[in-house]
């Protein structure tokens, strides 16, 4: 069993058709919510994956198949106890399974989850978690509530909503990060450079946030900070990093979408 290091490809190659392909379903299944035009291109993707390269293709089946369980159920914001169960259910086997066949059917180690890497961060990873806090504090109160985006989430005022909606908000963040970025990302950057691999894992990422309920103007934040999130993580190979930078994020989001429900409620936003 041997660890698969991205390989230098050229730029441009015919693997991106079916590999865009795969990206594009995402659109359909998670934003549109078209799933037999979602899982049609998806599968033909798949296809011409195989007629035109067959490794390509045994990466993004693991990829689809990801997205396939994923499609299951609605990702869309519900903090129920039955819902958060059969979410962190399903998100869990969307992790899992991909990993499983990497590690024990192609008997290689693609998709790794990069805990301690024995790097210290240096003093621009440190302030740039700084920054984040202070980007979401100036920039999330506005779009959330400004487009009525937070109407997404249920209202919440009871501790024990508030409780499931902190450990809903936080236990997706962390999950984003080991499907799209150690998942998606990590498998894609074996055939492409990191550029084309990023966009591509991102349309993946914004699409599912999208469904979630990062809607309106949405967009906009998701895909650069999905962009970002895969720079970063092509550059610190950490995990524990980019898991840092977005549950500082979602920390925001957690306190506007309190606010945003309960306006008397932590008056610390400008908006």
């Amino acid at each position: 069993m041997v660890t698969v290091q991205p390989q230098v490809k050229q730029q441009l190659s015919w693997g991106l058709i079916p590999a865009a392909g795969v990206s594009a379903s995402a659109i359909l299944i998670f934003g549109l919510l078209n799933l037999p035009a979602g899982y049609a291109v998806l599968v033909g993707s798949l296809i011409l994956a195989f007629v035109i390269d067959r490794s390509l293709a045994s990466d993004l089946l693991l990829i689809g198949i990801g997205m396939g369980i994923i499609s299951t159920i609605s990702v869309a914001a519900d903090i129920s106890y039955g819902n958060m169960l059969l979410m962190g259910t399903v998100l869990t086997l969307a992790v899992l399974v991909p990993f499983l066949i990497d590690r024990y059917g192609y008997r290689r180690r693609t998709i790794v989850f990069p805990v301690r890497t024995g790097q210290k961060w240096s003093t621009l990873e440190r302030s740039y978690l700084a920054i984040v806090l202070v980007l979401g504090w100036t920039i999330l109160p506005f779009y959330f509530i400004g487009s009525g985006a937070y109407q997404n989430w249920p209202a919440i005022s009871t501790p024990d909503e508030i409780a499931r909606l902190f450990v809903g908000v936080n236990a997706v963040g962390i999950w984003d990060e080991l499907f799209f970025i150690c998942t998606v990302f990590a498998l894609l950057r074996r055939h492409f450079p990191m550029w084309q691999a990023n966009i591509l894992q991102a349309v993946i990422f914004v699409s599912f946030l999208w469904e979630l309920g990062y809607q309106s103007w949405g967009p906009l934040l998701t895909a650069p900070f999905a962009l970002l999130q895969g720079y970063i993580f092509s550059k610190t190979k950490s995990l524990t990093y980019v898991v840092c930078v977005h549950l500082l994020f979602d920390l925001v989001v957690f306190l506007v979408l309190v606010h945003a429900h309960n306006r008397e409620w932590l008056p610390i936003f400008f908006y």
